[in-house]
């Protein structure tokens, strides 16, 4: 039976991370892995959506561009081919990461994991008709492994609710990313970033879709005047109808149609589309064989270094039930191999960004307005909008707004959104900002590029302080 310093089950955006930094600092790793390199992020979610997004927003650009001079007689979609050149991308990032494991000399091991103790692993093999896992995946057979550290990440699926019929036509994000051909019209159950991100791809390439959302509006995780700027041009600009505050009941499912009823109506689409939410993946693992405890949703409880309740047993990602997110992942993959490997505890990074592709992009991180107000905290908040910004103008990309949420009393950046052109890459400046904590007047002070959509974190400073060039003043009351 071989043993290994650090070995690390899930090779998506965690796993594969803190199995390459182990092997940085010395460590003899293997990593598991039972469907493919680069996890549902890289496979099934996260890289194909936003290639398929990308494709969608350059076809809405072109049939909108006759404001910049540009005039198309006829633009075409091809959605088969977009579906060519997204299996392209996670072709080529899924083979990226096998040469990049290879190259720091992690072993590679293809099949179901499962505990024997909190330090032994039995390794079952995959039965599979997918003949390309042959060539980029190391096939062990059935075998027994032993470990010092294991890292859990498993990361998590699409949760389908019970009342949800199975059929062709209702499909989960993963089978949506799977069709070669868009339906004409779309029911998307959920209004969460993964449903609005899919919904906005299929409208801007001319379906007609209906979100059904439960709760009282959709992306309930960003602040109100933040979810009504892009739930606006949803509805406006894409031509979304977006129902809230409503169950969907009565769901039916043909050959030719889905029909279900919300409120008194009946809603009918040639798809539906289930994006509720995701639950983690420990099936198979048999936790209770390490010891490891689960909470009431499944998900592995964790320290601040990614620790469980197993001294040797570490958990990150998606299936501890922190914010799920890839980036997150990675953050905490690295930092738990390190613990793994005896380097000086550091506790996972608390300031996480969010980014959402609808269109248009959406962004934020740290403290938000709403938040603020449940804490009872002193803010004050400086926001501008795109449509006074040379660079939006001068690109015809007007829609929405960047927002500094800071400290009352000390000016400090407490948190920052943006919706908007390039919301998901304007983040970034954000979130070095408030983890560096930056006040508003030093940000403010700070020389940013004209002409640049960067500008905009600039002015929003300078309203905070009511000192905005590029913007009215506010009324006196």
């Amino acid at each position: 039976m071989e043993t290994f310093d650090v070995v690390v089950i899930g090779a998506g955006p965690g796993g594969y991370p803190a199995a390459i930094r182990a092997a940085q600092l010395g460590a003899k790793v293997a990593i598991v892995e039972r469907e493919q390199l680069g996890g549902t992020c890289l496979n099934f979610g996260c890289i194909p959506t936003k290639s398929l997004i990308a494709g969608a927003e350059l076809y809405h650009l072109v049939r909108s561009a006759d404001p910049l001079g540009i005039r198309v007689q006829e633009a075409t979609a091809d959605y088969a081919a977009m579906i060519a050149h997204k299996n392209r991308v996670v072709a080529q990032l899924r083979g990226g990461v096998a040469q990049l494991l290879a190259a720091n000399g992690v072993k590679i091991l293809t099949g179901h994991a499962a505990f024997v103790d909190r330090g032994t692993l039995t390794i079952s093999p995959i039965v599979t008709d997918n003949a390309a896992r042959a060539t980029e995946l190391v096939s062990p057979g059935e075998l027994r492994i032993a470990a010092r550290k294991i890292i859990i990440a498993t990361g998590s699926t699409s949760a389908v609710p019970s009342f949800i019929p199975k059929h062709p036509r209702i499909v989960e994000s993963k089978g949506f990313l799977e069709l070669t051909a868009l339906p004409k019209t779309l029911t998307v159950l959920g209004g969460g970033y993964i449903g609005c991100e899919l919904a906005c791809m299929a409208a801007m390439l001319g379906v007609k879709v209906t979100i059904v959302e439960l709760l009282e509006d959709i992306l309930l995780l960003l602040d109100p005047d933040v979810r009504r700027e892009v739930r606006s041009h949803m509805e406006k600009t894409l031509g979304i109808r977006v129902l809230t505050g409503k169950a969907m009941e009565k769901i039916a499912a043909n050959d030719q149609v889905v029909s279900s009823l919300v409120g008194d109506e009946k809603i009918e689409a040639e798809l539906l589309l289930v994006s509720v939410g995701r639950k983690p993946v420990t099936d198979g693992l048999k936790l209770e064989n390490a010891g490891v405890k689960t909470n009431e949703k499944g998900f592995i409880p964790v320290d601040d270094l990614g620790r469980t309740n197993v001294a040797n047993l570490f958990a990150i990602g998606d299936v501890n039930g922190r914010a799920q997110l890839a980036h997150n992942a990675t953050s905490q993959g690295i930092i738990a191999a390190e613990t793994a490997c005896g380097r000086r505890p550091r506790p996972f990074e608390s300031l996480v960004p969010g980014v959402i592709f609808t269109h248009p992009e959406v962004a934020l991180v740290g403290l938000t307005e709403t938040d603020a107000q449940k804490q009872g905290r002193a803010i004050t908040t400086g926001k501008f909008r795109f449509a006074g910004l040379g660079r939006a103008v001068a690109a015809g990309q007007t829609a929405g707004f960047v927002k500094w949420i800071a400290d009352a009393r000390t000016d400090q950046l407490l948190g920052a959104a943006a919706v908007g052109p390039h919301a998901t890459e304007l983040i970034a400046e954000a979130t070095l900002a408030i983890r560096s904590e930056l006040t508003a007047k030093e940000l403010g002070d700070t020389i940013h590029a004209h002409p640049t959509f960067s500008e905009s974190w600039m002015e929003a400073a300078h309203a905070l302080h009511g000192t905005c060039i590029h913007a009215p003043p506010k009324r006196k009351k």
